[in-house]
């Protein structure tokens, strides 16, 4: 039965979610409207939110969640249990593929394990009259995502770049992921990202295909062009984000990076210099979803919709130096720090924002071919 606030609305947006393809195994999927618990935020004043580590300004006094506690009431058991997609879907999977409560009830999953979790019918829509600041201030390149173009699932908690970095100490300019992948000067002191979806996007764009919209031809030659980059000894690893220390110390001279890193290491060394690369920026957000049995929804809308003020937005990138996903946080960040106000990495402009991709969503069949050509030729 649909119970709690917005039972009426989810109709339609069940309906559309399920249209998108299923990433899953057969009997994992689930029907929202019926795995759905009764909302008890009127009666329990508290939310449980799993998210990434070293995500929310937890050690600033007063910090944006214990605002939000004390505005609101409600208490927040905040832990930072995301530590990877795939981990946290693995530890997950078996209770929301069954309709089982996971405890929790909001989660923060990059873009394409949000579009998997949606897929798969495991996460709440949100009543939307709960959460107007989201509607009103998502700002317009994080809008319209094929898998939820209408905002009825997700929210981005906060977005980055994937580009690339350089030592300029070590190094001059590196312009282009092409030179990335094949300036001689570089050979063996390149890392690249071991986030299939991040780095498969640029090969995607450097041999001609949009990773936005391609074909399983397209993906063939975009991964044998990695199996001779690869092969070349130019790569030196495949890493998570524990490639900013080799940057830092020089045993790498460059690598694909994450914007919000960047910001972070060049606090304490000017040298590292991220660059938009000529094939464009992959754009990503980490995002928030109600999952399936979640007993506390509006109070999770609450969250959402206090994160959407532009001064609270502002104030959370002010600490993390990610980019803000707010309208007018820019505005509000000027009260704050002037020199992130007009920091490129945290608010770009509209000409930064316009050369920028995403990577499509993948089915079953293709998630698991595509990861394991991934692998395969990764070693990971």
């Amino acid at each position: 039965m649909l119970q709690g606030v917005g039972a009426v609305a989810f109709l339609g947006a069940s309906a559309a979610a399920l249209k998108l393809p299923f990433f899953g195994t057969d009997g994992f999927e689930q029907d929202p409207a019926s795995c759905r618990a009764t909302d008890l935020s009127a009666s329990q004043m508290k939310l449980i939110v799993s998210n990434w580590p070293s995500y929310i300004d937890a050690d600033e006094d007063p910090s944006t969640l214990s605002i939000f506690e004390e505005r609101t009431g409600i208490a927040v058991d905040y832990s930072d249990d995301v530590n990877d997609n795939a981990e946290f879907y693995a530890k997950v999977r078996n209770q929301l593929g069954s309709c089982t409560s996971i405890d929790r009830d909001l989660v923060m999953l990059t873009d394409w394990m949000a579009a998997r979790f949606i897929s798969l019918g495991w996460t709440q829509p949100y009543d939307k009259a709960n959460v107007p600041n989201l509607h009103a201030n998502l700002i317009d390149p994080l809008r319209n995502r094929q898998w939820d173009p209408d905002l009825e699932f997700h929210a981005p908690w906060q977005t980055g770049l994937t580009g690339i970095a350089y030592n300029a100490s070590k190094t001059g300019e590196v312009r282009s992921f092409e030179e990335l992948l094949t300036r001689a000067d570089l050979r063996g002191r390149v890392t690249l990202l071991s986030e299939m979806r991040d780095t498969m996007a640029f090969l995607l764009k450097i041999t001609g295909a949009n990773p936005d919209d391609f074909t399983d031809d397209q993906w063939g030659v975009a991964i044998e062009r990695l199996r001779e980059v690869v092969a070349s000894g130019q790569i030196r690893a495949f890493t998570g984000n524990d490639y900013t220390q080799d940057l830092a110390a020089g045993n790498i001279l460059a690598c694909e990076a994450w914007s919000g890193d960047v910001i972070q290491l060049q606090a304490d060394n000017p040298d590292i210099k991220f660059v938009v690369p000529e094939e464009g920026l992959s754009l990503w957000s980490d995002n928030m979803l109600i999952p399936n049995q979640a007993t506390h929804q509006a109070n999770a809308e609450k969250w959402i919709d206090y994160y959407y003020e532009p001064a609270v937005a502002a104030q959370l990138a002010a600490w993390v130096n990610y980019i803000c996903p707010v309208k007018g946080a820019q505005e509000e960040m000027e009260k704050i720090d002037p020199d992130l106000a007009s920091n490129p990495l945290i608010f770009p402009d509209d000409d930064m924002l316009a050369n920028t991709f995403d990577f499509m969503p993948l089915d079953a069949k293709q998630s698991n071919e595509y990861e394991g050509d991934w692998a395969n030729v990764t070693g990971g």
